[in-house]
């Protein structure tokens, strides 16, 4: 994953289109990443989880973020689960999927915009915390 991360990061489409899966390999749009990659200013490569991909595994899989400006200056992030596979003892990009989104739930009652403010301050949430 860290390789790739550099190949996009140095623009090196060869090494992208070589680690893409042989079976998926005709899927990707060389010139459209090929400018994405060198039009971006890369930021960073974050692993949040990796799961098998040992030498006795035969597929694996990385969740992570990459964290990237693009040509108008703007931020992103890119997250993915990527899926890897072995063929012939060499291990390949295969596919990708978006990794599960966990729905944040509030413990307690939502704060109202004129109740007192939960800081502590005095003030109405609205006039206060809430600015």
């Amino acid at each position: 994953m860290r390789a790739r991360y550099s190949a996009h990061a140095e623009a090196n489409i060869d090494f992208i289109v070589r680690s893409h899966h042989p079976v998926t390999r005709s899927e990707i749009d060389q010139e459209t990443t090929q400018r994405w990659a060198a039009e971006s200013d890369w930021l960073g490569l974050e692993i949040r989880n990796v799961e098998d991909g040992q030498a006795d595994d035969e597929s694996g899989s990385v969740e992570f973020v990459a964290r990237y400006r693009d040509g108008q200056g703007r931020r992103h992030e890119h997250f993915e689960i990527a899926l890897f596979e072995k063929l012939d003892g060499e291990w390949y990009f295969r596919d990708a999927e978006m990794p599960k989104v966990t729905q944040f739930k509030r413990s307690g009652p939502k704060q109202g915009r004129n109740d007192p403010c939960a800081c502590g301050s005095g003030k109405k949430y609205k006039k206060c915390c809430a600015v």
